[in-house]
């Protein structure tokens, strides 16, 4: 919002609260991602119930009523159809074989010697990680 010309920066200081992240901005941005997939569900609802109002063939909204077929039941048949397919392979896949699309890191066994791969280190802080691998654990192991 902030590239706008002229009104980006008031739009950013009226959305966020300005440009620091506190507790405002934070609460903002929390109930717009929790609104936010609502808002879209609503309107893709509105948009499916005025496309099939006046069809999608006819975006004059002129009156071809003779060339139209009826939306029900055909298409809402289609649409409950291709939905419980969907549905039924998301069940499929998670109840089957859940770790299909997880990440094979998570079953790695630990070693408290090495360094997770994903995990990036910053490098002033090497030398700590160093000196505390180099001190044997005391509890016995």
């Amino acid at each position: 919002l902030s590239a706008v010309p002229y009104v980006g920066n008031s739009l950013v200081q009226w959305i966020w609260g300005g440009f620091s992240v506190d507790n405002a901005t934070l609460t903002r941005f929390f109930a717009f991602h929790f609104l936010l997939p609502f808002i879209i569900a609503a309107a893709t609802l509105i948009h499916l119930l005025f496309l099939h109002e006046t069809g999608s063939n006819n975006p004059l909204g002129l009156n071809s009523n003779g060339d139209k077929i009826s939306f029900h039941p055909y298409f809402s048949y289609k649409d409950l159809l291709g939905f419980a397919i969907m549905l039924i392979a998301l069940c499929c896949l998670s109840l089957f074989s859940p770790n299909l699309l997880g990440d094979p890191d998570n079953f790695t066994p630990a070693n408290p010697l090495v360094t997770p791969p994903h995990i990036k280190p910053e490098w002033y802080f090497l030398f700590a990680y160093a000196i505390l691998r180099s001190i044997p654990n005391k509890l016995g192991g």
